[in-house]
């Protein structure tokens, strides 16, 4: 017996089960290359997690969100407001950077042009909404005078920006000023919102069925009216390159500049869970990567919980 019972240790080491995996580290959120990011919950608005979420940042054409809203709002109680036809103006055509290519003197639904904004995100169909939206509004009160929108080259559509900022108001965002329609605006030291702002927004404009609509499409062809009365067709493709990915990615903006970096405005599904992704300030070619990153660290979070 004894020589077996010397076998035994060896026996049992021999049948020792493997350990277990390591458990992943939850307790850090993964490395991104954004100056500031904020996740919130889709369903509520709520903050669950941020990294200089409050921090005031140049955000760049994620301003579009809010000047969609204000209009999205406003065909909530007037429908037809839609099936308006927007003129672009000799200043909107020649709005620089992004563009939905509408000519001086060509014409679009509202509808459209709003399709024209948050699909390519038409800095000139920016200006042209708010062009065409500016007499329904009030004027700029003194605060926001002082704070940028007293310049005369805004005088077509002030009123519309200080509709901007009396919606982000109203909705509670805190740290957030608007002075262009599709941008920043404003000087390189005059920043415009933050993370958590942004989720706030996105938030707000998800509820609208219209908003959704636009921003999970992917592609969008629409006739554009020219001064002769021959209609062609515009074509724009959404800068968002999340849609159609796996997490039921379905919003909602991009946005980049070079004093912004690169920005997304996401929110992804998975099963009945909804979240919402902002991320600021992201190297180039980054901000998906970024966000993606952001989604999956945080549906872990939430499977765990």
């Amino acid at each position: 017996m004894r020589p077996l019972l010397l076998l035994l240790p060896v026996l049992f080491a021999a049948c020792t089960l493997p350990a277990a995996p390591a458990v992943e580290d939850l307790s850090e959120p993964p490395l991104v290359t954004a100056k500031a990011w904020a996740i919130a919950d889709g369903r509520t608005g709520e903050l669950l997690w941020g990294h200089n979420a409050d921090e005031p940042r140049k955000a760049a054409s994620t301003t579009k969100m809010m000047c969609a809203y204000v209009i999205l709002l406003r065909a909530e109680k007037e429908p037809a407001v839609l099936n308006e036809r927007v003129t672009f103006s000799k200043l909107a055509d020649e709005t620089p950077g992004s563009t939905a290519d509408i000519k001086a003197g060509e014409s679009l639904t509202v509808r459209d042009c709003l399709r024209g904004l948050l699909l390519p995100s038409g800095n000139d169909a920016g200006n042209a909404l708010a062009e065409h939206f500016n007499a329904r509004f009030a004027p700029p009160d003194a605060a926001l005078l002082a704070n940028g929108l007293d310049a005369a080259a805004l005088a077509t559509r002030v009123n519309f920006i200080a509709e901007m900022n009396r919606t982000a108001r109203r909705i509670g965002l805190a740290r957030t000023t608007y002075r262009s329609s599709y941008g920043d605006g404003g000087t390189e030291a005059d920043r415009t919102t933050t993370a958590r702002d942004l989720t706030r927004v996105a938030w707000h404009a998800m509820q609208l069925p219209q908003f959704r609509e636009i921003v999970g499409t992917r592609e969008y062809e629409g006739d554009v009216l020219q001064p002769d009365g021959r209609t062609r067709r515009a074509r724009w493709e959404n800068t968002n390159q999340l849609l159609g990915l796996d997490l039921g990615y379905d919003g909602v903006k991009t946005g980049t500049t070079t004093q912004a970096g690169q920005c997304l405005v996401a929110r992804g599904r998975r099963g009945d869970d909804l979240l919402l992704v902002v991320v600021l300030g992201s190297a180039t070619d980054a901000r998906f990567v970024d966000t993606r990153n952001l989604f999956r660290w945080a549906w872990t979070k939430r499977a765990t919980r």
